[in-house]
């Protein structure tokens, strides 16, 4: 999994390095990191511990042809205060979003989101293993997440 925003890419040149981190999201991996050599049909944004979710899913996508950008969000405050040319640049118009979030979902929505793998309960005690399963939080669950998200289109 990358740890580390990449060099510049044709759809957000200024994202590289501490500058695409201190623009609060950026594109961490576009469907050619998967394998696809077409255009994004959908992206997932994800944050902090969910990236490697995100990008596990990204590959399961990549397996049954469906092509997904993912995007590394780690402040939606500072992402907020972006020009809107480069949120654009991040979440292009016209994509399906579906956001994952081991918390509340309620903050995704205003990104447009057509779905959010996320926690809206408390109090619930397990393994970590059993309760990622239990919520969804598996690479099976996000990639059928925006497959059906896609099927609605």
């Amino acid at each position: 999994m990358p740890t580390s925003p990449k060099g510049d890419s044709a759809v957000a040149p200024d994202a590289s390095g501490l500058d695409a981190i201190s623009k609060g999201a950026y594109v961490l991996a576009e469907p050619a990191d998967a394998g696809l050599k077409k255009k994004a049909q959908a992206v997932i944004i994800a944050t902090g511990s969910e990236v490697q979710l995100a990008i596990a899913a990204q590959k399961l996508l990549a397996e049954r042809k469906i092509a997904v950008r993912v995007v590394s969000m780690p402040s939606t405050t500072t992402f907020d205060l972006q020009s809107a040319e480069y949120k654009s640049s991040v979440l292009p118009a016209g994509l399906p979003r579906v956001a994952v979030e081991m918390g509340a979902t309620g903050g995704w929505w205003k990104y447009g989101t057509a779905a959010v793998v996320g926690i809206d309960t408390y109090g619930e005690s397990a393994p970590a293993p059993v309760l990622f399963k239990h919520f969804g939080f598996t690479p099976e669950n996000v990639a059928d997440t925006v497959q059906s998200v896609l099927s609605r289109k």
